[in-house]
């Protein structure tokens, strides 16, 4: 089928804050508002952003873990925001999460080999020479020994626990898998084998990735797109090597300032940004960063700026750095435009 391999149209997630009484206006937390996006096969589209900003968030709508407030999540055209569960089972096996802690998220009862095989047994029955050739093979691809599933997960070591994390991703062989901080909590050398492992994955499986961080160097050496979120929405997308080679929103700017950078003698961006994020519940009007901005005008606090695609294809929301076009009246904005390739007149 032509077309992105998963296209997010508007996805909005508010959290309700305690019940409405005779109609009176509940207050709510705006995790997630009008995020649009897409992911081509076998292509790795990582998120960035500070905690709080709805990553994460952004990943458990997706795998349809919590229910959006609005927006859809079409994949291959089929919009799996609006399927009811029954229906949604047979999705599943499209999509799979890794999470950020291997050990949380396995099933301390279960050996590896167990761990792995279940997604399966939820779908066929499989025999137990075939449940053990599948263990052992995923194992394999993942770079483990096949006497390891008869281990528990109390008896691996972190980066063990996050391969096998990645085997049981596999199990069902899906076209996407959505990583969430899936090598934060690992030494910088087992952070490096997981890395080139999911890029080896990627080329011999052709799955395509949702890599949510909050380290850029690892962006940067796993991306080929970035999508930057500040309090619940996308204020850029850009291919990788742009972004980090030139951001335009003041906000990315700041994100790759302070990160730490290992060649001394490489120069690095002086961007100024002060307080702290502002509370989703009471976000403040128009652009959401304007009150940390070092270059707000006064449109800035008024107008919530749309994301615009400029020349080079990336899609910016910055009043300052990406004034809209308008044409009959209407700013040119990334929710549809940027889900393919497009030039402007």
């Amino acid at each position: 089928m032509s077309g992105p391999l998963l296209k997010v149209e508007n996805l909005t997630k508010y959290y309700p804050l305690g019940a409405g009484i005779l109609k009176k206006r509940i207050p709510v937390v705006r995790a997630v508002e009008d995020v649009s996006f897409y992911v081509e096969a076998a292509e790795t589209l990582c998120i960035v952003g500070e905690s709080g900003c709805g990553k994460s968030t952004v990943a458990r709508l997706l795998m349809r873990l919590i229910e959006p407030t609005s927006g859809r999540v079409l994949i291959d055209g089929t919009d799996i925001a609006g399927l009811k569960k029954h229906e949604l089972r047979a999705w599943r096996r499209r999509m799979q999460m890794v999470f950020q802690d291997p050990y949380s998220s396995l099933n301390p009862r279960l050996t590896a080999g167990q761990i792995i095989t279940e997604p399966v047994e939820n779908f066929e029955r499989l025999s137990r020479k075939q449940r053990h050739a599948l263990a052992a093979d995923l194992l394999q691809k993942v770079g483990l020994a096949p006497e390891i599933m008869q281990r528990l997960p109390t008896e691996l070591s972190g980066g063990q626990r996050q391969r096998l994390s990645i085997a049981r991703a596999l199990s069902l062989n899906p076209s996407l898998i959505i990583l969430d901080e899936a090598v934060s909590a690992l030494d910088v050398s087992v952070q490096a084998q997981i890395l080139n492992l999911l890029m080896d994955l990627q080329q011999q499986m052709g799955i395509a990735f949702i890599f949510i961080s909050h380290d850029l160097g690892v962006v940067e050496h796993i991306g080929r797109r970035v999508a930057v979120m500040y309090l619940g929405r996308i204020v850029e997308l850009a291919p990788c090597e742009a972004l980090f080679a030139k951001p335009v929103h003041p906000y990315t700017e700041a994100l790759i300032a302070a990160a730490p950078v290992p060649d001394p003698t490489r120069a690095r961006l002086d961007v100024p940004v002060e307080g702290e994020v502002p509370s989703p519940i009471n976000p403040p009007s128009g652009c959401a960063f304007h009150p940390r901005c070092p270059l707000a005008v006064e449109r800035c606090r008024m107008e919530m700026p749309p994301l615009v695609l400029m020349a080079d294809g990336r899609v910016v929301a910055c009043h300052v750095r990406a004034p809209a076009t308008y044409i009959s009246g209407q700013p040119v904005e990334a929710g549809d435009q940027s889900l393919g390739p497009m030039t402007l007149s």
